[in-house]
């Protein structure tokens, strides 16, 4: 059975943009769009170089139990544009009902443009399996052992 995730327009948002849409069949995420409030729309939003703002999509979510949402960049954006999220991914918790929003920041040197009804992001949703903690004396041995941060090279 797939999983359905319920989706409420804001009472502002413009529902002709459409819901969230896999691009193709092959797809893993689902773009998201700007949906940007009536008084901003013709205009669009500006992010200039190291801005960092919350665009609207317009949406409201209840993702299912047992699910959380990713959000991620789209790849063309961060390379074209260095548009892309602070948070990568940004985990939208099953339990959140508020309006869903995509935190973004413009690390390239030139503004950017982002107009009403543009794809600025994609979602995932996710199984979230929530685990047990247990304080313990030792912890099992690997060939690894301690390395972590660019310990295993770089091959």
């Amino acid at each position: 059975m797939i999983p359905v995730l319920k989706i409420l327009w804001e009472n502002w948002a413009d529902p002709a943009l459409g819901l969230p849409a896999y691009e193709t069949p092959g797809s893993a995420g689902a773009d998201l769009r700007a949906n940007l409030p009536p008084e901003q729309r013709a205009a669009g939003f500006t992010l200039a170089p190291m801005q960092r703002a919350i665009v609207p999509t317009g949406l409201r979510v209840e993702i299912p139990f047992g699910f959380e949402m990713q959000i991620r960049p789209r790849s063309g954006l961060a390379l074209k544009h260095g548009i892309t999220l602070p948070n990568t991914p940004g985990t939208i918790d099953s339990d959140y009902r508020g309006p869903l929003g995509v935190a973004l920041v413009n690390l390239g040197d030139a503004p950017y443009v982002i107009a009403h009804g543009d794809r600025v992001a994609q979602m995932i949703v996710a199984p979230v399996i929530q685990v047990g903690f247990q304080v313990v004396d030792s912890l099992t041995e690997t060939a690894r052992g301690e390395g972590g941060f660019g310990s295993t090279g770089k091959r």
